[in-house]
């Protein structure tokens, strides 16, 4: 029998690796927000891992609060996740995977790429998605990861913000809009090399956010956080004196200052 895994956040997310997860012979063991971390913890001290997949504004809140014996079994998924993050709280060396299929309330998965991991459990995690035949990889190098993870952002970023602008889906964005979907993903970029003390390949970065594009042509671009994720960039953009002229002609245009 294997050792349990922890799910913290038992949403679509977390539903589908559990789902996962049992299929492949571990028992799952929830944790929901009327549960006591550290109580749980008690109980179960040595989880096979620690999957926290809790909604974006609870990530780092839970972070503060992750019981020290999990620390070293932690597996992130998250939008807008980077080293940073976890660094933050004191974690070093968790498991990530950068989620590229979208679950919906009723509905299956619907996968856009297939879903990079890396880490001590990034097999196990590969592992839970293929057994419910959602397409998963394992990642050689933290470099890769932290390309991955930044790819991740500026295709949801990108389209959220442009959405803003124009509606429509991620193949009437590029058909019709190249320009403005290109100047914000430029901005985007910028953000992101700040945040993670690199420079980052533009091109590539740009190809990767394509490459998604084409996996999912009619995935809309405005979701109902698209407001508050480009209030986020340009905080970061403030804290660092970025211009992206772009980004904030949007957010003035929708009320912003």
């Amino acid at each position: 029998m294997h050792n349990p895994v922890v799910i913290i956040g038992m949403g679509e997310l977390g539903t589908v690796f559990a789902r996962g997860f049992l299929r492949g012979g571990h028992p799952v063991y929830p944790i929901t927000r009327a549960m006591d971390i550290q109580q749980e913890a008690a109980r179960i001290p040595q989880p096979e891992l620690v999957l926290l997949a809790v909604a974006e504004k609870d990530l780092h809140p839970c972070l503060d609060i992750i019981p020290t014996p999990w620390r070293e079994r932690l597996c992130l998924l998250q939008n807008e996740l980077l080293p940073r993050d976890w660094r933050a709280h004191g974690i070093t060396g968790p498991s990530v995977i950068s989620v590229w299929f979208e679950k919906k309330k009723g509905a299956e998965p619907k996968v856009l790429l297939p879903s990079p991991a890396y880490g001590p459990h990034a097999a196990a995690l590969s592992a839970s998605l293929n057994t419910v035949a959602i397409p998963a990889r394992v990642l050689a190098s933290e470099d890769e990861l932290l390309f991955e993870l930044v790819r991740k952002n500026v295709y949801i970023l990108t389209i959220n913000i442009a959405g803003l602008v124009t509606g429509g889906n991620v193949s009437e964005l590029w058909r019709d809009h190249q320009g403005l979907a290109r100047e914000i993903a430029e901005e985007i970029i910028s953000i992101q090399e700040w945040l993670t003390d690199r420079d980052l390949p533009r091109d590539r970065l740009i190809e990767g956010m394509l490459e998604a594009f084409a996996g999912d042509p009619a995935h809309l671009c405005l979701g109902r956080t698209a407001l508050p994720r480009l209030q986020r960039a340009l905080g970061h953009a403030d804290e660092t004196g970025l211009a992206v002229p772009k980004l904030r002609e949007i957010y003035a245009s929708h009320g912003g200052k």
